[in-house]
């Protein structure tokens, strides 16, 4: 009889995300050869490999894929049952591991864990940041129980829970102040700052200004929302930023905000978890204090 453990399941599943042993080992607080170990038990058991390996990384076999897709399911019933046990549980308490977009993370999660810290004492918030395919697909395989992001993610498996709505703005040197507010077709022959590949903010941006397969000239990619507004403020072009980044990121900065008249550009602020999550009620009252905090943000902006 094969009895594999949920450890040595947990150790695959990192060494496929990851592809290397030692990252995948780092990953998992063990040693590299401790994870060789156990991989290679996992093999012994099933009497084939299920990964290839070579110098600088790993493939996994025919077996190691389907191994994989079997092996994910069983750690996702797994969480689900500790979940299980939470939600029957009064309050909530443990550990939440959460996930956050790069363009939400440094504005409302400081004060989302500070109302959560003192409204349940008992619970330890483990945040993740990185972008939206990341977090979705963390979500998705029961490494994270909740996301913040911006909706829609259009994913069957999920539950999406609106929290807010909220508009960008327009950033540009502090010459252009007092200029009037190009449309979204000047935008189009302007110097626009972006984020990078990946960012959903960038997407929206993109889509609001109806640009799409645009002249990479005119466009220009910062790795932060605080790069492109510095970049702004050196006078090397404009950007839009979400509303809850202006105090933080144009402090101190050379630029000027302007607010669009006619089809203000807007995101919508979420939270995201699985449908089959126990903890889906809880969950529920979570989003209605986070939106509580998000509102409360909105209205220190706009006072």
């Amino acid at each position: 009889m094969i009895n594999f453990t949920i450890k040595q399941l947990r150790y695959f599943d990192a060494l496929a995300r990851i592809g290397h042993f030692g990252r995948a080992a780092e990953a998992c607080s063990i040693s590299q050869p401790a994870l060789s170990v156990q991989i290679k038990e996992l093999e012994a058991m099933l009497g084939a490999p299920l990964v290839e390996r070579t110098t600088r990384q790993i493939r996994l076999t025919t077996l190691g894929k389907e191994f994989l897709t079997r092996a994910r399911k069983v750690l996702t019933d797994v969480e689900e049952m500790a979940e299980l046990a939470r939600s029957s549980d009064g309050p909530l308490k443990g550990t939440l591991r959460m996930g956050v977009i790069p363009t939400v993370a440094p504005y409302l999660l400081p004060a989302v864990i500070q109302e959560l810290s003192e409204r349940f004492p008992d619970l330890e918030l483990h945040p993740r940041e990185s972008v939206t395919r990341s977090l979705i697909e963390d979500l998705l395989q029961s490494r994270l129980d909740f996301v913040l992001a911006a909706l829609p993610v259009s994913e069957p498996a999920l539950q999406e829970f609106a929290l807010f709505d909220e508009d960008f703005v327009l950033v540009r040197p502090q010459k252009d102040a007092g200029k009037p507010v190009p449309s979204p077709t000047k935008l189009q022959e302007m110097k626009l700052l972006l984020l990078e590949e990946g960012h959903c903010f960038r997407d929206q941006a993109l889509t609001f200004c109806d640009i799409r397969g645009a002249d990479p000239s005119l466009l220009m990619e910062g790795s932060s929302l605080s790069t492109l507004v510095q970049m702004v403020s050196a006078g090397l072009g404009l950007t839009l930023l979400p509303e809850m980044a202006l105090p933080l990121e144009t402090h101190s900065t050379s630029v000027s905000i302007s607010r669009f008249t006619e089809d203000t550009p807007a995101r919508t602020i979420g939270m995201i978890w699985r449908k089959t999550n126990p903890l889906s009620q809880q969950l529920m009252e979570l989003g209605a204090i986070v939106r509580q905090v998000g509102q409360t943000q909105r209205e220190k902006l706009h006072r």
